[in-house]
């Protein structure tokens, strides 16, 4: 066998037990990655510290009296297409973009997203709550429909993101970073960007953007265009906000102890330059779109 095809196998066999471990690791939901960090807690407003949070363990929900129903919002957040396949229709899981359930930094976290609604939305004008902004996202990245607000399914995820939120009041917040800075500026070259996706993409993400499922349907990797995308309407689908989701978490490991290994390959021009080419690739269309920014500011990476 040739020095290129050993190497050529030798990526796929990794990218083989990559896959598997983060989807044992996502799907089972008894698993989290274990992680000690404390973050302070400031006010808001006078940005005063006024504690610490630790990020709690996954093991410590079976001690809450609503514990059923957070653990049915935490199996929610991870396997959303399979348990609800009325309200999904792209080949997506909300932890398909919120990584290590919600709780990494930099990763889209949850963290704060309990006691950060309701709040006024830029895209929608309009004040919105969390059940709101989560159906937003169903309807959007899910390509979906909403979700009841007072069905078990909403409750649940809810539930998970208020446990997640604990020792966290309204008008506090947790300084942790949900992404990154990235230079705005940048010009992005989409050719450049169809290549190193094919280099550091394509092997979880698939060459056509079809992303990768196990024998049984269930998704490990989401599609990044196509019919079971997410849709234009979709936040992802913007090439700055898809820029620093990319940066700061892609590509995707598993370190040894299980926790999330996340970004530092890439750099800003990278990351600009691969968010241009597979978001402007043909993904599912959105009809709310004509509501969108309707006080104007309309970022000036948004598709339509």
């Amino acid at each position: 066998m040739s020095k290129a095809k050993t190497l050529s196998v030798m990526a796929i066999v990794i990218a083989g037990v990559a896959a598997a471990s983060w989807y044992t690791f996502g799907a089972n939901p008894a698993l989290t990655a274990p992680t000690q960090a404390s973050y302070p807690i400031i006010n808001v407003d006078s940005k005063e510290v006024v504690g610490q949070y630790t990020i709690p363990s996954d093991l410590l929900i079976e001690k809450e009296p609503d514990a059923a129903a957070i653990l049915y919002g935490k199996r929610l957040l991870n396997e959303t297409r399979r348990l609800l396949p009325n309200n999904v229709g792209a080949a997506m899981n909300c932890n398909s973009c919120h990584i290590d359930q919600g709780k990494a930094p930099r990763g889209a976290h949850y963290i704060n997203s309990f006691v950060s609604y309701p709040k006024v939305m830029p895209r929608s004008g309009k004040m919105v709550d969390l059940a709101g902004r989560i159906n937003g996202c169903f309807m959007r990245s899910m390509n979906g429909k909403a979700v009841p607000v007072d069905s078990p399914e909403m409750q649940g995820m809810l539930a998970y993101m208020k446990w997640l939120a604990q020792g966290v009041q309204a008008g506090q917040k947790v300084q942790v970073p949900i992404d990154g800075p990235l230079d705005h500026e940048l010009i992005a070259n989409p050719e450049r960007g169809k290549a190193l996706y094919g280099a550091q993409c394509a092997t979880c993400h698939g060459m056509d953007g079809e992303g990768l499922k196990d024998e049984r349907g269930n998704i490990i990797f989401p599609p990044l265009w196509g019919d079971e995308s997410f849709n234009i309407g979709a936040g992802m689908a913007r090439t700055f906000k898809a820029a620093v989701f990319i940066k700061y978490n892609m590509p995707m490991s598993v370190n040894s102890h299980g926790a999330w290994g996340q970004g530092g390959v890439l750099e800003d021009q990278d990351a600009v330059d691969i968010a241009e080419y597979f978001t402007h690739m043909p993904r599912p269309d959105f009809a709310g779109k004509v509501n969108d920014w309707p006080n104007g500011k309309k970022p000036k990476d948004a598709r339509y």
